[in-house]
């Protein structure tokens, strides 16, 4: 069975991104990682395996250390998901909301979900690392008057009720996942490639980004991401990681070939088919 690294447990939104993405097309068996550094450790037990990353949210942006762990290992992009992070508000059997004194969740789903609880102001909120395990301590533990915020797909394996659905207060509320194989058992894909994630450091040079991006637009490349991140050790330079969209490969190798006069170190991170956007479980 196909093994998938995740950050997080069962019930995750990172194990429903796998799903999405590998379960139409075989069974997998997801791999707990307790971090995101975890999820790169394990292609060192196992280069066959295949992890899924989230690099970015439509609420809280770019989870930055996650470039740099990318761009320091063997992992290639060979594929993303975008998902809808619906939130609900669960407990044991039996319990209702005005039961409750406490919720439990990570910080950033507390945090995106504070207009509802500011309807709810008895209730205190607590951070916990992960979503789905603050609803696998409610079971295990058996807690009453205790709530947590996870997915639907956590509430059915830890068999929870769901007193609220959807309380997210932006309902418009996406991840985007990167799904990630070893270098050495990359295959080549079934589909021509429409996206690729580069990065690269630019010359001590004037106008050297400006140049980037011109020859990019020159060659009808569409920039759909640019995030610089700074190098550490030299003073006030960066590390740019962009993602760049196309409709003919050869247009896009011809564009890689123009910018290298400007740029050093460049790092093709994966070249993959663009993800469609789906709604969670």
């Amino acid at each position: 069975m196909m093994e998938v690294a995740i950050q997080g447990i069962k019930g995750s939104f990172h194990e429903i991104a796998a799903f999405k993405y590998f379960g139409e097309r075989e069974p997998i068996q997801t791999v707990e990682c307790d971090s995101f550094p975890m999820v790169f450790r394990s292609f060192t037990h196992n280069k066959h395996c295949y992890g899924i990353m989230a690099i970015e949210n439509t609420v809280a942006g770019t989870i930055l250390p996650n470039y740099a762990l990318l761009r320091n290992s063997d992992m290639r992009i060979i594929g993303e998901v975008y998902l809808r992070i619906q939130h609900n508000l669960l407990a044991l059997q039996g319990q209702r909301i005005a039961d409750l004194t406490e919720v439990r969740s990570h910080p950033m789903a507390l945090l995106q979900c504070q207009a509802f609880f500011e309807q709810h102001p008895h209730i205190k909120l607590v951070s916990c690392a992960d979503t789905a395990e603050s609803a696998k301590i409610l079971k295990d533990k058996q807690l009453t008057q205790v709530g947590a915020i996870a997915s639907s797909l956590a509430a059915e394996y830890y068999q929870l009720s769901t007193l609220a659905e959807s309380i997210e207060t932006n309902k418009r509320n996406f991840t985007r996942f990167l799904v990630l194989q070893h270098k050495d058992t990359l295959i080549s894909p079934s589909r021509t490639p429409n996206k690729s994630s580069i990065c690269f450091h630019l010359s001590h040079r004037v106008g050297s980004l400006a140049e980037v991006l011109k020859s990019l637009s020159d060659n009808g490349i569409n920039l759909t991401k640019i995030q610089s991140l700074p190098i550490v050790g030299q003073v006030w330079e960066y590390f740019f990681h962009l993602d760049l969209q196309f409709s003919e490969y050869d247009t896009y190798q011809k564009a890689l070939q123009d910018i290298q006069p400007y740029i050093k170190e460049l790092q093709i991170l994966g070249e993959y088919r663009e993800g469609v956007k789906h709604r969670n479980i």
